[in-house]
This record gives C-alpha cells, sequence and structure tokens, in this order.
C-alpha cells in the first residue's frame, strides 16, 4: 500500500509544476488564431530602460517606466480568437466550466447588438488584488462574427495601476 502511495504521489508531482491552463488545447488550431504571452516576456518587459524623453505619453501624463516595471508581475497573456461557429461553441464551453471551476466572480456583463461580453475576476489576497481576469467576447450569429477569449494572469494590484 505504501508503495501505490509512493508511486501515485511521484505520478502526480510533475502535474503541479507542469500545469497547463485549460485553453492551451485550443493553441495550434487552424480555425483559432492564439497569441501567448509567457512571464519570461513580461519579466524582459519589466526590466527595459526608458530614456526620460520617452517616458511619457504623447500629452505628457504618467511615467511610462514606473507601468513596465508591473509587467513582471504578470504570469500570462493569453488571447484567442475565431469566427468559427464550431470553435466559437468549444470556446464558450471551456471558458464556463473553468469560470465555474476556478470560482471567479463576475465583473461586467454586457450585450450590445448581439455580442456578448463577459469579465471575470479571480481576486487576490485585498479587493484591490487580483489573481485572473477572463474576458469572453462572444460573436454574434452572423458567418464571420469573431469570438475572443482573453485570459490575463498574475499578481495584480489596482492600486498600482491608479496610482501610477
Amino acid at each position: 500500500m505504501t508503495k501505490f502511495i509512493v508511486t501515485l504521489v511521484l505520478a502526480l508531482i510533475p502535474t503541479l509544476f507542469f500545469a497547463q491552463s485549460a485553453f492551451d488545447k485550443f493553441e495550434g488550431r487552424e480555425d483559432i488564431t492564439s497569441v501567448s504571452v509567457n512571464k519570461k516576456t513580461f519579466e524582459m518587459l519589466g526590466e527595459m530602460k526608458v530614456d526620460a524623453k520617452d517616458s511619457k505619453d504623447k500629452k505628457g501624463n504618467k511615467d511610462i517606466a514606473k507601468y513596465l516595471g508591473m509587467a513582471d508581475k504578470i504570469d500570462n497573456l493569453k488571447v484567442l480568437t475565431t469566427s468559427s461557429v464550431k470553435a466559437t461553441a468549444e470556446l464558450k464551453s471551456t471558458f464556463e466550466s473553468y469560470r465555474k471551476k476556478e470560482n471567479l466572480e463576475q465583473l461586467m456583463k454586457v450585450n450590445d447588438g448581439g455580442k456578448n461580453v463577459q469579465i471575470y475576476v479571480k481576486s487576490g489576497k485585498t479587493s484591490s488584488e487580483a489573481k485572473e481576469f477572463l474576458i469572453f467576447v462572444e460573436g454574434g450569429d452572423k458567418i464571420g462574427d469573431e469570438t475572443v477569449l482573453v485570459s490575463l494572469v498574475g499578481d495584480i494590484d489596482l492600486k498600482d495601476i491608479m496610482n501610477k
């Protein structure tokens, strides 16, 4: 019995370290366009140096370098888009089961001209912190309407964004 438990634990340990997102299965499909940006990319962005003359936006507001410094708190950004009815149904099904399984809280839901936008969040330790934002824009029922799923995972503190 002890050997069985040890074997089971050893078999499950890799899944803890190499966990996949529920949405990874959609990458590489011809009917879905996917963009995935990993933690290393955000860490590199956070290390970027910005010239003082380039550090403000066109109106002279906000220091861009401060925003770049927050980038290393982001673990992953995934964007999936499709205009396929079949792929939309699969994305929506996966989205619904994922948000329920992860206990994501709905922030907003908008229906505009047949296009449904849903925004969910996984809260962090405080009310201003978020571990994940999940956005699902379901295209209408017309051919060519595009469905978009955006997943942003990390330690995002809204106070940092507002105070920059």
